[in-house]
């Protein structure tokens, strides 16, 4: 069978030195090269980082998306196991969007690896907390692909936005030459924020998952009324009336300290909620 038009359109890479003397080529030539991490099981929150990446890197330079299922950055390995992998669609998808090269390696590290990035302010509390090691290997992942892609600019989503600081943090203290982008959220209709993860809720869990929006909707009226009161409490209570939902976490911060603080106007509220099996999060300005 002859491959159809995408198989000749999209370049992959899958090696990490030939990814790195690729990016070292582009870096000779002058080209602008926007990079959008990610972990394959493209949605539509992923599209909406790569007309970004477009803009940064202009009209002529190089868009790419690195599609790899990080094994550093899971605290379960059922969790790993099971994380979806439709890397033909996920290509298919990249092509329709203009991308300019996929890379998706099989591995970024050696049997005996033994360095980490480990950053100490940004990664506590939250996910911090309730995934030891999350963002070691997050941090880790991040500065090998910049090492290997070369990226000018890089594009992150806003609904992970304790990892988005902590990227900023991690590129801000170790003088990597990329500018970071983030992304708004992007919501299904109920406002339940795209996620990988998404795919496995049923139906009814699926329902019940809009109760993350519906909870950062009462805060945000909390704060607005000036009733906060026990807020975190109501919250958590509002979560729990679904069936399926037990909360993680709920936690105000500020945005840009990443400092807890009490509700009000300008804060961020976040919060990971288990619906059945599955572990989503949100966040969003009060």
């Amino acid at each position: 069978m002859i491959p159809g038009p995408f198989f000749y359109r999209v370049k992959t890479i899958c090696n990490p030195a030939a990814m790195q003397r690729q990016a070292q080529r582009w870096k000779r030539e002058g080209e602008r090269v926007a990079l959008v991490p990610t972990m394959g099981a493209l949605h539509a929150g992923h599209v909406s980082l790569i007309p970004r990446a477009r803009k940064a890197a202009g009209v002529n330079g190089i868009v790419v998306v690195s599609i790899y299922v990080n094994p550093t950055q899971f605290n379960v390995a059922k969790d790993l196991r099971s994380y979806p992998r439709p890397l033909a669609a996920d290509k298919k998808l990249c092509y329709a969007e203009g991308v300019d090269v996929v890379f998706a390696p099989k591995s970024l590290y050696e049997n005996d690896a033994s360095t980490t990035i480990n950053e100490t302010v940004v990664s506590l509390g939250m996910e911090g907390e309730s995934r030891q090691g999350h963002f070691r290997g997050v941090g880790t992942v991040v500065v090998k692909l910049f090492n290997l892609v070369l990226p000018t600019s890089a594009i992150f989503g806003e609904k992970d936005w304790q990892q988005a600081s902590l990227i900023r943090r991690v590129t801000r203290d170790l003088n990597l030459p990329t500018r970071i982008i983030i992304g708004p959220t992007v919501r299904e209709a109920d406002g339940l924020a795209c996620s990988s993860r998404n795919v496995f809720l049923n139906k009814s869990e699926r329902q019940q998952a809009a109760a993350l929006w519906q909870a950062i909707g009462l805060a945000r009226a909390a704060v607005h009324n000036g009733n906060l009161r026990g807020l975190k409490r109501r919250l958590i209570h509002s979560i729990e009336q679904q069936p399926a939902a037990k909360v993680d976490y709920v936690e105000f911060f500020d945005e840009k300290m990443m400092r807890p603080v009490k509700p009000m106007k300008g804060a961020r509220m976040a919060l990971a909620v288990f619906i059945g099996k599955t572990r989503l999060i949100d966040n969003a300005r009060l």
